[in-house]
């Protein structure tokens, strides 16, 4: 096994992912993308390809652009579906940063005559995070 391969099957979220604290008191938004996520369908076990994009506004706490970086590639050997993957990212961002408001979105490649879009934000969703 590679050593890329290697941190990426380790990767645990619990004790792996580094958060930061912020040190800024104004709003501002972090903005990432990340164009080569990919996951197992658990059906078929076919690679499903597809594009993440996270927006935040952080509260107390910033991630740590490497960790979320292997957080994100490590589903690579997961069979996951375009839901689960999409609302996991979100729901550990809120439990591990808290931030003022967040918005997870899912682009995932056309398969099958089908194009998957899952968008869940903070303001839509109805559930306060943050202060």
């Amino acid at each position: 096994m590679k050593y890329g391969e290697e941190i990426i099957n380790k990767f645990d979220v619990e004790k792996d992912l580094e958060i930061w604290p912020n040190k800024n008191q104004k709003n501002y938004m972090i903005k990432l993308t990340f164009p080569e996520f990919c996951c197992l369908c658990p059906r078929s076990g076919y690679p499903d390809f597809a594009t993440i994009y996270i927006d935040y506004i952080p509260g107390e706490f910033v991630v740590e652009l490497k960790a979320i970086k292997l957080y994100i590639n490590s589903f690579m050997t997961r069979h996951v579906s375009h839901e689960n993957s999409a609302n996991e990212i979100y729901d550990m961002l809120v439990a591990k940063i808290n931030p003022k408001w967040l918005k997870v979105v899912a682009d995932f490649n056309p398969r099958g005559n089908v194009h998957t879009v899952i968008e869940i934000d903070s303001n839509v969703v109805g559930k306060e995070i943050g202060c």
